[in-house]
């Protein structure tokens, strides 16, 4: 596993778990092809040396994004498959879709299943249920430190 940020944000401790290069495209196929073999994934990532799949999938696993199911003992092969909370991490690979669609390649979407149209992210109040712009949301500190951090910083 790589350096932790050690920092008290959410972005940084996100990024703890799945920040590491490969990552979020090990999460990318297991939400979009489903529950997968170790060596599916390795043939869907080419280029992903062996030794670091492992490590990718340990990591996920022991943060509970990732579980894996025993299909044969012996040797011990497993199916791997994302948790709810893995399942969770749709809205975070459909906003590097459309962020990626748009300033790096533009060959893919996400569509409604329904009707085939692009999908766009909106940020939605949660008590009001209102549509919320960018510029007008800001940070809130639930904690002290998180707050002291980001002032530290000159932010």
């Amino acid at each position: 596993m790589a350096k932790e940020y050690g920092l008290p944000c959410p972005v940084a401790k996100s990024l703890d778990i799945i920040g590491d290069r490969w990552t979020l495209l090990i999460v990318r196929d297991l939400l979009v092809l489903g529950p997968r073999k170790y060596i599916e994934l390795q043939a869907s990532l080419r280029g992903i040396a062996p030794n670091v799949l492992s490590d990718r999938l340990k990591t996920l696993e022991a943060h509970g994004v990732v579980e894996r199911e025993f299909y044969e003992e012996h040797p011990p092969r497993a199916l791997y498959k994302l948790t709810r909370k893995g399942q969770d991490l749709r809205v975070v690979l459909q906003a590097f879709v459309q962020w990626g669609s748009k300033h790096a390649y533009d060959g893919v979407a996400v569509v409604h299943a329904a009707c085939g149209h692009e999908l766009k992210l909106q940020s939605v109040c949660e008590r009001c249920d209102e549509r919320v712009a960018p510029r007008d949301s800001q940070m809130k500190y639930r904690r002290k430190e998180a707050a002291a951090a980001m002032h530290r910083e000159g932010r």
